[in-house]
C-alpha cells in the first residue's frame, strides 16, 4: 500500500514538473510561468500597499478635519461656558440666587431684572434658542420673548442630568426638545449652581443652542473622492450629539460602535455602518470628553483602486505572456543545442578522459560552464594533493586534541591537591586550637571548590551571597574591626539565577579601592530589591573613598563600551562580560558614587517568577 502511494505521488510530481517532456518545452512553460505568477504578485501587493496608503491617507486627512473640529467645537462652547459664568456672577442673579420663596421673588420684583440679564446675554448670538436659570421650587426664567416658552420641561428625565457636577465648570450635553409644535434637537450648556455653605444644589442654568453652527462647518467638510463621508460626534455616554441625520441626534449609538472608541484617545477602525463597512476614524475631545468620528463607505474609498489595479494586472500580464512566448521561444532554440554539444563531450568524460577540452564558443552561461568543464580536469590532480594534504592535517589535529585533553587531566589535580593541603592545614590548627587559621583553611578551601567546580554559567543568588560572605570573613582576619559586613537579601532574592563568581569581585573591589585607600573603618552592605515584573536588581554598597566624577565616568565608559579593561577594573569588566554574555544586554553593572563618601554597585538581573 505505502509503494503505490509512493508510485502515485512520483507520477503527479513528473507530470507537474514536465520531467518526460523536452528541454524547448519546459524553457517555454516556465517562461510563461516565470512572468505571469510575479505580474499577480505583484498585483496583488501593489493592490495592499495601494489600498493601505489610501486608507492611510483618509486616516491622516479625518484626523486633521477632526482636530479642527474640535478646536473650533471647543472654542465655541467655551465662549458659551464663560458666558453661563458672567450670567450666574451677575449681581441680579446673585440677588435672585438668595430669595428662597416664590413669595419673596414676588416682593424683590427681581424677575424682570434677571429676564433682561438673560436677554442681553442672547441678544446679539442668533444660535442661541433659549437661556433658563431655574431656582429649585421657587421660580424659572428664560430668554424667550413669547411668555410661557419653555425648553426645560422634562430635563429631568434625561439620562444625564444625574451627572451634572454640582461644583465646576459648565458640562455641554445634547438633547431634543419642544418648540413651535415641532421637535427640535439643541446642545445645552448646563451649570448646577450650589449653595455656597451646604454645598447642594439649588439652581440650574441652561443654555440651548441650535446646530446652526455645526451643520455649516459638516457642510464644509469633504471625506471621500465624492463626498460620501459624514462627521459625527458621540458623548462620553454614547449618545449621538451630532450626526447629519438630525433624527438620530440624541438616540444612543450602536453598542459595537461605542465599544470601539469607549476610553480610547483616538484611533480608527473598519466596521459595519449601515449595513457595509466602512472607515471609522475617532479622536477624543478632553475639554468635552466628546468622541468627534469620521465615517467613509469603504467600496468608496477603494473604488478607483480596485478599478486602477484590476486593468493594470490584466493588461501587463497579457502583454507580458505574448512577450515570454517569444523570447523563450528564441531563448530555447539559442540555448538547447550547445547543451546537447556539451552532453556529447560529458559521456567522454564518464569513460575516463579527464584531458579532452571542450570547445568554448561563447562568454554566456554555457560558455562559462563549457569552461568550467575544462578546468575540472585541470583540477583532478590537484584535489588528489590536497585531500592528502588534509588528511596530513587532521592527524596534526588530533595529536594536538590529545595533548590538550592531557593538559587539563593533569591541571585537574592541582586543585585536589590544594584542597587536600588546606584541609591538612585546617587539622593542624584544630589540633592546636587555633580555630582562626582553621577556620580561614576552611573558607579558603571552600572558596577554591566553587571556583573550581563545575556548575554551569548560572548559580542561585543564595550560593553568590555565601561564596561572598565566606571572602568577607577571610578579610575579617586580616583587617580585623575596621571591615564590618551586613547581607539583608529578601527570601525571594536568594532563589533567583545570576551568573557564576559575580558578587565576589564587586566586595574585592570594595576592599581593595576602599578599605586599602583609608584607616577608617569600612562598612560593606548586601541588599536586593525588585525594579520591575521582570528585573532586579543586586546591591553592593560601601562607604569607602567613592571615585572621583572623572574616575567614574571611565569606568561607566568601559562598562557600557566594552574597552579594554585597566589594571584597577579587571574584574568588573569581567563580570560586565559573562553576565551580558548570558542574560544580553539588558543585564550588567551599574555603578554609582560620591567622591569621599560611598560607591554603589548595582547588578542589574533577570526575575524569574516561581
Amino acid at each position: 500500500m505505502e509503494s503505490k502511494k509512493r508510485t502515485y505521488l512520483n507520477r503527479i510530481t513528473r507530470f507537474l514538473l514536465l520531467r518526460d517532456r523536452s528541454l524547448m518545452t519546459k524553457l517555454i512553460f516556465f517562461s510563461v510561468l516565470l512572468v505571469v505568477f510575479p505580474m499577480m504578485m505583484v498585483g496583488v501587493i501593489s493592490y495592499r500597499e495601494s489600498s493601505r496608503t489610501l486608507e492611510n491617507e483618509a486616516k491622516r486627512s479625518s484626523w486633521q478635519i477632526i482636530e479642527q473640529v474640535k478646536i473650533y467645537v471647543e472654542d465655541y462652547l467655551r465662549d458659551f461656558e464663560i458666558d453661563a459664568l458672567k450670567i450666574v456672577n451677575h449681581p441680579d442673579t446673585v440677588a435672585f440666587l438668595k430669595l428662597k420663596t416664590y413669595e419673596e421673588v414676588m416682593d424683590a420684583n427681581i424677575v424682570p431684572n434677571v429676564r433682561d440679564v438673560l436677554k442681553n446675554s442672547a441678544y446679539s448670538q442668533s444660535d442661541v434658542l433659549n437661556i433658563t436659570l431655574i431656582l429649585d421650587g421657587v421660580q424659572t426664567i428664560n430668554s424667550a420673548v413669547q411668555s410661557g416658552v419653555s425648553t426645560v420641561q422634562g430635563i429631568e428625565d434625561e439620562h444625564w442630568y444625574d451627572s451634572i457636577p454640582v461644583m465646576g465648570r459648565p458640562k455641554v450635553y445634547s438633547r431634543v426638545i419642544h418648540a413651535n409644535g415641532r421637535e427640535e434637537p439643541v446642545i445645552s450648556v448646563v451649570k448646577r449652581i450650589a449653595n455656597p455653605q451646604t454645598l447642594e444644589p439649588f439652581g440650574m442654568l441652561v443654555i440651548d443652542l441650535n446646530y446652526k453652527r455645526l451643520h455649516d462647518v459638516a457642510r464644509k467638510i469633504k471625506l471621500g473622492e465624492n463626498g460620501e463621508g459624514y462627521l459625527s460626534i458621540l458623548d462620553e455616554q454614547g449618545y449621538m450629539v451630532y450626526h447629519p441625520n438630525i433624527s438620530l441626534i440624541g438616540t444612543k449609538a450602536d453598542d459595537r460602535m461605542f465599544q470601539f472608541v469607549n476610553g480610547k484617545e483616538s484611533g480608527s477602525f473598519v466596521a459595519a455602518v449601515d449595513g457595509a463597512d466602512a472607515l471609522v476614524t475617532f479622536s477624543r475631545s478632553d475639554t468635552l470628553q466628546w468622541q468627534v468620528m469620521t465615517t467613509i463607505p469603504y467600496d468608496a474609498l477603494m473604488k478607483s483602486n480596485r478599478v486602477y489595479i484590476g486593468r493594470m494586472i490584466f493588461g501587463t500580464t497579457s502583454f507580458f505572456i505574448v512577450i515570454a512566448l517569444l523570447l523563450s521561444a528564441a531563448f530555447a532554440a539559442s540555448l538547447v543545442k550547445p547543451i546537447r554539444q556539451l552532453y556529447r563531450h560529458m559521456r567522454r568524460v564518464e569513460s575516463g578522459d579527464f584531458t579532452w577540452k571542450v570547445p568554448v564558443d561563447s562568454a554566456d552561461e554555457i560558455g562559462m560552464l563549457s569552461s568550467g568543464f575544462n578546468k575540472m580536469g585541470d583540477r583532478l590532480s590537484q584535489l588528489v594533493d590536497e585531500v592528502y594534504l588534509s588528511k596530513l592535517k587532521e592527524t596534526e589535529l588530533a595529536l594536538r586534541q590529545r595533548e590538550t585533553e592531557l593538559k587539563m587531566l593533569q591541571a585537574q589535580i592541582n586543585p585536589h591537591f590544594l584542597y587536600n593541603s588546606l584541609d591538612t592545614i585546617r587539622g593542624m590548627a584544630l589540633e592546636h586550637d587555633i580555630e582562626d587559621i582553621g577556620a580561614m583553611a576552611a573558607s579558603l578551601a571552600r572558596l577554591l571548590r566553587y571556583n573550581v567546580k563545575d556548575s554551569g554559567s548560572k548559580v542561585t543568588v543564595q550560593q553568590e551571597v555565601e561564596i561572598a560572605q565566606i571572602y568577607l570573613r577571610i578579610q575579617q582576619f586580616r583587617f580585623e574591626e575596621r571591615l564590618e559586613y551586613d547581607i539583608d537579601l529578601p527570601e525571594w532574592a536568594l532563589s533567583q539565577r545570576m551568573t557564576k563568581f559575580t558578587l565576589q569581585p564587586i566586595v574585592e573591589n570594595c576592599i581593595v579601592h576602599g578599605m586599602e585607600r583609608t584607616a577608617s573603618t569600612t562598612t560593606i552592605r548586601l541588599t536586593a530589591r525588585r525594579l520591575s515584573e521582570d528585573r532586579f536588581e543586586v546591591i553592593v554598597f560601601d562607604n569607602g573613598p567613592g571615585m572621583s566624577p572623572e574616575s567614574l565616568e571611565r569606568l561607566r565608559c568601559r562598562l557600557d563600551c566594552f574597552e579594554a579593561p585597566s589594571d584597577t577594573h579587571i574584574g568588573s569588566m569581567n563580570v560586565q562580560r559573562r553576565i551580558r554574555h548570558v542574560f544580553g544586554d539588558r543585564y550588567g553593572l551599574q555603578v554609582d558614587s560620591v567622591e569621599g563618601e560611598w560607591t554603589e554597585v548595582r547588578v542589574v538581573l533577570p526575575y524569574e517568577s516561581c
